[in-house]
């Protein structure tokens, strides 16, 4: 014990020294601290969340901008596929099960998306409080939205176009009405709100019909106009606004033929949920699973070449952002590395240095009784110290800057991180610190413990 506060009070005398030391040591620490902490968690929601999903398709376009923003939902999606086309794929064999989504709306930044009650299966969540929805404009939200929100079983809200927070464009003709909120299931479905697809169906297809009757009213105008300044110049056209047709009964009239076509045209497909296949309907992407491997090996290739959709495999692409992403990582792991390396320096530095000042000392406990282990003993001491102070400010400056960087992710792309979890890795941390910090020392511990007493004195 005694020579642990004789090695305390060695560092404090020596201030600028050890500070220089204790900061190179915390930089190091933290900066590797903070990556093992990034990485381990952001792989991990990358990978809970592709599990069991072998193909996404979704509209022609990028297919790591199709998984970011179909599985993950951090980006925007490419475009819609037709739900007939969608079927037509289903019809493989090699395909097991799917599950469509369709969003492009959202409520406060958080997107809504309709969907199946597979998809909530498939992330394996649970309702904590109300139930499941049963019918169009019910919704079932995430634990996240839920507590960001303050959203509560039975309250309404309006969804707005596209992922922006506070969006002036809101479709205000039906309100969405929450009936449960799910338990906390650490994945994508935690920042989302859940609707059957006929409530993104409904929303759309009510601003559409809005922008085509407010058109028509406007040409059917137009056309009274036209008809009477033909009636004051004596050319009457009395046929004319009888052939001005009424686009909403003619379309009524097609939507009927369509749905009059005779059973033995219409083949069962999958997706019976959904309904009768309807041209006019729309998805934004489909989950696919297959029944073999190989589905994986011929099914994307096909549906790339031969339809107007894209597939891609999430594994292929998250193993390809990762490759991206990595070479970012390493760089600044090597950083951190060499920042560790210096600081190691440094300790030897300081050590070395201060072992001229401190002969006399040396000498004096030696005199006293003191053995060469224990001068070697308190150097060393004198660099774990540094080491275990340095370790424990780095895991602070690592949770400090990870929580920074939680706030901005989250405010961005609704992910949340655990940033005080201890990973294994930073029990290797621990041990290479202490390492580095024992090797710094060696050399001038040896030193120490070989202190000549009567040369030392006849000098002093």
């Amino acid at each position: 014990m005694f020579l642990l506060k004789l090695s305390w009070a060695n560092l404090l005398n020596k201030p600028l020294s050890t500070l220089l030391s204790l900061l190179l040591l915390t930089l190091g620490v933290g900066l590797i601290s903070l990556l093992l902490l990034l990485n381990t968690q952001v792989q991990e929601k990358f990978t809970n969340n592709i599990r069991n999903i072998d193909m996404v398709v979704g509209a022609k376009g990028s297919p790591l901008q199709l998984i970011l923003s179909s599985v993950y939902h951090i980006d925007y999606p490419t475009g819609n596929i037709a739900l007939s086309e969608a079927r037509q794929l289903l019809r493989n064999p090699l395909v097991k099960k799917a599950i469509p989504l369709a969003y492009g709306d959202s409520y406060e930044g958080y997107r809504i998306v309709g969907t199946l009650p597979s998809y909530v299966e498939h992330y394996k969540a649970e309702i904590a409080t109300g139930k499941m929805w049963e019918k169009p404009f019910e919704v079932s939200v995430g634990n996240t939205v839920a507590q960001q929100k303050n959203l509560q079983v039975g309250d309404t809200f309006y969804s707005a176009h596209g992922l922006v927070e506070n969006a002036i464009e809101t479709h205000e003709h039906h309100p969405f009405k929450v009936v449960g909120i799910f338990k906390p299931s650490n994945s994508v479905l935690d920042q989302l709100i859940l609707t059957p697809v006929e409530s993104i169906w409904q929303v759309h297809d009510h601003d559409h019909e809005h922008a085509h009757d407010h058109d028509h009213e406007h040409a059917h105008d137009h056309d009274d106009d036209h008809d009477h300044e033909h009636e004051e110049n004596g050319h009457t056209h009395g046929n004319k606004h009888e052939k001005g047709h009424d686009h909403k009964a003619i379309a009524l009239a097609h939507k009927a033929e369509k749905t009059n076509t005779t059973p033995q045209k219409r083949k069962k497909m999958p997706l019976p949920e959904l309904g009768e296949d309807d041209d006019s309907k729309s998805i934004t992407a489909l989950f696919v699973q297959f029944r073999s491997p190989l589905g994986m090996m011929t099914v994307p290739r096909k549906v790339n070449e031969d339809t107007n959709m894209q597939a891609a495999v999430p594994a292929i692409e998250v193993n390809r952002l990762f490759g991206l992403m990595g070479f970012g990582m390493n760089t600044l792991r090597g950083i951190a590395v060499v920042i560790m390396l210096i600081a190691a320096i440094s300790v030897f530095i300081s050590l070395y240095n201060s072992l001229k000042d401190r002969q006399y000392e040396m000498a004096l406990m030696r005199s006293m009784g003191a053995s060469p282990s224990t001068l070697f003993i308190m150097i060393v001491q004198e660099s774990m110290l540094l080491s275990l102070i340095g370790f424990g400010l780095g895991l602070l400056l690592s949770r400090l800057g990870l929580g920074v960087l939680a706030g901005m992710l989250e405010e961005s792309f609704h992910y949340s991180f655990n940033i005080w979890q201890f990973l294994p890795q930073e029990g290797l941390l621990f041990a290479l610190t202490l390492v580095i910090g024992f090797v710094a020392a060696l050399l001038p511990a040896i030193q120490a413990s070989r202190t000549n007493i009567s040369k030392t004195l006849a000098h002093a």
